[in-house]
């Protein structure tokens, strides 16, 4: 499908919710969408596009916003498609994708946790990398690695 093509045809289904498509190597391409329509993108993604595999969700912090991101597969066409929309970063929060895609369920507890991005209605949102009651944020660029500690290595003496 011709460059042109692909990109009439999300701006056909997605409106105004897509803010760009961005060129992006050997896939479809990156579309930046408005993070409050982000439930009504993911359905139109998956029910009219035909993306019904999410591979990962992942997240960055640049500092002054919040970028989360979603890496899609299509058996139908073939092809990788990337969805990114930028959160706040005094607030960043986006809709889970669990609803339309199951398996974003670990990779959202996943990017919760270690980016802070919180997924409203998220049907498990927990711990799953760092223990229950860990209040830090490992992937933040606020966050500051703490002195080495000294270790006791044990031995066992057979």
């Amino acid at each position: 499908m011709a460059a042109e093509e692909w990109s009439g045809e999300l701006a056909r289904h997605l409106g105004d919710r897509m803010l760009s498509l961005i060129p992006f190597a050997r896939t479809l391409g990156r579309v930046k969408f408005r993070p409050e329509a982000a439930l009504e993108v993911f359905r139109t993604v998956h029910d009219d596009l035909g993306f019904d595999h999410l591979s990962m969700v992942g997240g960055i912090d640049w500092v002054d916003h919040r970028e989360v991101l979603y890496t899609l597969w299509s058996d139908r066409r073939v092809a990788y498609l990337f969805l990114s929309a930028d959160l706040v970063g005094s607030d960043p929060h986006i809709e889970t994708a669990s609803a339309v895609w199951p398996g974003a369920n670990w990779h959202e507890r996943e990017t919760w946790e270690l980016v802070g991005i919180r997924f409203d209605h998220h049907p498990d949102l927990r711990h799953l990398l760092t223990p229950d009651g860990y209040a830090f944020n490992p992937l933040l660029r606020a966050f500051k690695l703490h002195e080495p500690e000294e270790l006791e290595v044990k031995t066992r003496h057979v």
